[in-house]
């Protein structure tokens, strides 16, 4: 079934996933907070899950600074909590499905060589993250793939996306690939995904065994989510999460993409923001009811 649907308020999940990166700010006590009420709301569940995927970058006491301040914030969740250090298997397969469908190629480009050959198009075709990667490596031919391998090159996976597309269109059994949003002043309206705004994504890099894309997917069908909520700057990823849910035939759940948490200056919150991290506004003795108002929820 390609249509996405709403979730019913009985069974409904959501889910804070932060990146042990970093400590939290205001905009993710805001999103934390967030979820936590819709689920309260419903009389449904609240996930934690940590997003770990990224070994060089994410650090033990950012993880155990994490779950101490939604505690403090109020915040409770069910045991155990995903992490997806331990999800790596099931990345690999789901990479191994979308491989034997030809969904995927080898992309021998460095960033450098990819600036370098849209710089030299002159014009390139822009989505949501910037200019489009130009399908360089999309037309070699499976010997020379296979010939750069066993030479050593480094490599990317990217998802064919036109190819994914017209697979996905073929494999609907009713209907165009929607979903549903609940944000964004959309209420519950069908949203057709348009996943070519995105090109030809990565999936997986030699040190990253899966793109945010593609874990966020499988980890949330795997949680059982039936809504995911999340800063509106993440809705146009939802145009590719969705042909993802199609291609793996997995559970679609709905989506509120909800406004971003900004500074005086109307920037929206960074980890380098440690001004506003929940730890920071902590030492400077603000308390837990303080802390949710300045993010929006003067109730946990």
């Amino acid at each position: 079934m390609m249509q996405g649907s709403a979730p019913s308020p009985e069974t409904l999940v959501t889910r804070f996933a932060p990146s042990p990166t970093g400590l939290l700010h205001l905009g993710h006590a805001h999103a934390a907070l967030f979820a936590g009420r819709v689920a309260r709301a419903a009389g449904g569940r609240f996930l934690l899950r940590i997003e770990d995927i990224d070994q060089g970058r994410c650090r033990p006491e950012y993880e155990a600074a994490i779950t101490e301040d939604l505690r403090w914030l109020g915040l409770d969740w069910e045991e155990p909590v995903m992490r997806q250090r331990g999800r790596f298997a099931a990345y690999g397969h789901a990479l191994d499905r979308l491989r034997d469908r030809g969904l995927l190629y080898p992309c021998f480009c460095t960033r450098k060589e990819i600036q370098r050959e849209i710089a030299g198009a002159g014009q390139a075709p822009h989505g949501p993250d910037g200019p489009l990667y130009p399908g360089t490596c999309r037309g070699l031919g499976e010997d020379e793939r296979q010939a750069r391998i066993a030479a050593g090159r480094a490599y990317a996976l990217r998802l064919d996306t036109t190819k994914a597309m017209a697979m996905a269109v073929a494999m609907a059994a009713v209907g165009p690939l929607t979903w549903i949003e609940h944000g964004r002043g959309l209420d519950g309206a069908a949203v057709p995904a348009e996943p070519h705004i995105h090109g030809d994504v990565v999936l997986a890099r030699k040190d990253v065994p899966a793109s945010y894309h593609l874990a966020v997917t499988l980890d949330d069908a795997e949680q059982g989510i039936t809504l995911v909520t999340r800063g509106e700057d993440l809705a146009p990823a939802t145009h590719i999460h969705r042909l993802l849910q199609a291609l793996l035939d997995l559970p679609v759940p709905a989506w509120h993409h909800h406004a971003l948490i900004a500074d005086a200056a109307g920037r929206r919150l960074a980890k380098r923001d440690d001004a506003r991290s929940i730890r920071s506004l902590r030492e400077q003795g603000l308390s837990a009811a303080e802390v949710r108002r300045l993010a929006g929820f003067p109730e946990p």
